[in-house]
């Protein structure tokens, strides 16, 4: 039931490079992927390989996983940015402001005065997945963006991506 296919993971609807996947947990429950769109330098998700909405749909193993993973790669980009403080944050189900139905967790290192209000990161991130019928949409076009336009964040290259996963992959070497 692992959604690990052909090189690439997939993400509720979406296709995962593996050159975007930059960690794979030791039970090879849960894999931490880079961002198309990040709210901040850094801004990264930890999902379970198996695609399940919420929370408490995944197993007692994999739940255990994915919050070990999770602290794992905050260690690593604490350390990395220098991040003074971190959101970890989870949107479980649609009402919560969950719209791609799989469980994943952002992590955002933070820094004093990076948001001018701190709690404006909780508005950025409910712009920054899509909705359901942009991922239909998008499906339907074959234009395979993960994220919905936004003026505010524009699309990195697969390059700055692969660079980017690089990194962290170093970071998380042996871990």
């Amino acid at each position: 039931m692992a959604s690990l296919q052909d090189d690439q993971l997939i993400f509720g609807k979406f296709k995962i490079d593996k050159s975007q996947i930059f960690y794979e947990s030791p039970l090879k429950l849960t894999n931490g992927i880079v961002n198309l769109r990040p709210i901040v330098l850094g801004h990264v998700l930890v999902i379970p390989k198996r695609i399940t909405p919420k929370l408490a749909d995944l197993t007692d193993e994999e739940y255990d996983d994915l919050w070990r993973s999770a602290r794992i790669i905050q260690k690593a980009l604490e350390s990395h940015y220098n991040a003074t403080g971190f959101n970890v944050a989870v949107q479980d189900g649609r009402s919560a402001g969950q719209s791609v139905p799989h469980v994943h967790i952002h992590i955002l290192p933070r820094k004093e005065g990076d948001f001018e209000r701190n709690d404006d990161v909780y508005d950025a991130l409910e712009v920054w997945a899509p909705t359901e019928a942009m991922v239909e949409e998008k499906m339907n076009n074959k234009a395979g963006l993960e994220v919905p336009d936004d003026e505010d964040r524009k699309d990195r290259t697969m390059k700055m991506m692969e660079d980017e996963c690089m990194i962290y992959r170093k970071l998380l070497e042996g871990k």
